[in-house]
């Protein structure tokens, strides 16, 4: 461990040195990778020279209480002092094993999330837009931007499904736990006789793609444009302005019609291509190391049921990790830090559990 710690360091002083050369200042572009990964890094050195300095303080106090000819008093606050950086020895080197856990190199990008109503008819589809208010409250609170592809509404004001984009950094090392099958249970508000239905709604989150990660053909794709449905006044209904783009070799379609700007709905199509396209070749791979995914909380499978939410007793149960929490109105407000934290700890501790294994 400590010997990948001074690699860590040696590269992170490395990176100090190179921001401030002047080749890097004219590229804005590497200059902003360099620092995203000296951010990371940043954490991980710091721990380290406080395990340093915590080692140090050890062995100062203990040559001093191997020595003879020390006052009572003296050696008593020596003593303390040992044992109080004996402790902070242990709790650093605990937080080092943490940080040197394999990180997702997905965690800093932004997400497209992807909610679809499933078992339940139109009840299903109202709760579908219940989530997309969730997840646009929360990426508020978080300082992110939230930006819908797509959405295809009821007459009741749901979705049979809705796509939409977050941006921010570190939008998907927070998202990312949302994917799968999340299950409502409530009175329907045209339930005349008072009973509790279930329904579904599906959930995919994916790391948006960077276009230095995949390159597509323009030959491989088939760009339809038609005129937009739904709200947005006669101009939208006028002009073919919504773009269906399917990818040939993979049958990957995507459309986007919520801009009035042919240009710029192709251009948040184009995005939600690649990331599809991205994760398709990720599952892929995972399946191929099944092993690394049972040290994850949950597989992200759109398949996985991952959470319920009870209307009539006010709780929100996350199946993956036994958590409950009777606070079901200020969840679906966007208070979702609660479950969130607890999900990313359950995941640290099962890595933790894993690397040890």
């Amino acid at each position: 461990m400590f010997e990948r710690l001074e690699n860590v360091t040696a590269r992170y002083e490395e990176l100090q040195e190179r921001l401030c050369s002047r080749d890097i200042l004219e590229n804005p572009a590497l200059m902003r990778d360099l620092m995203r990964e000296s951010r990371r890094l940043e954490p991980v050195v710091e721990c380290y020279r406080m395990h340093a300095a915590a080692q140090e303080t050890v062995q100062e106090a203990r040559g001093l209480l191997e020595s003879s000819g020390l006052e009572k008093d003296f050696r008593a606050l020596v003593q303390e002092e040992y044992e109080a950086a004996q402790r902070q020895v242990t709790e650093i080197a605990e937080r080092m094993k943490i940080l040197l856990l394999p990180r997702d190199p997905n965690d800093d990008k932004s997400v497209v999330v992807e909610i679809r109503g499933g078992a339940g008819g139109e009840e299903a589809s109202l709760f579908a837009g219940v989530l997309f208010r969730m997840y646009g409250m929360y990426a508020e609170t978080k300082g992110w931007k939230s930006e819908i592809v797509n959405a295809n509404e009821t007459e009741l004001g749901g979705f049979k499904e809705i796509s939409f984009l977050i941006e921010g950094e570190g939008a998907y090392s927070r998202f990312k736990f949302e994917s799968g099958v999340h299950r409502v249970q409530r009175v329907p508000e045209t339930e005349s006789q008072g009973r509790i239905h279930t329904s579904t709604v599906t959930v995919a989150v994916l790391p948006e793609a960077e276009d230095v990660e995949l390159t597509i053909n323009p030959a491989d794709l088939q760009v339809d444009t038609f005129r937009s449905s739904g709200a947005g006044g006669q101009h939208i209904n006028k002009t073919e302005s919504a773009i269906r783009i399917t990818h040939i070799p993979t049958g990957t379609v995507v459309e986007c019609q919520d801009e009035r700007s042919q240009h710029k709905n192709r251009e948040k199509a184009m995005r939600v291509l690649r990331s599809r396209i991205l994760q398709a070749e990720r599952e892929k791979h995972d399946a191929a190391i099944a092993g690394e995914r049972r040290a994850q909380v949950g597989t992200g499978d759109r398949s996985e049921r991952v959470r319920t939410y009870n209307y009539p007793q006010g709780r929100v149960s996350d199946h993956r990790i036994g958590l409950t929490l009777y606070k079901l109105e200020a969840i679906l407000n966007g208070a979702l830090d609660e479950v969130v934290d607890a999900l990313m700890i359950a995941d640290t501790a099962a890595k933790l559990q894993a690397a040890s294994d």
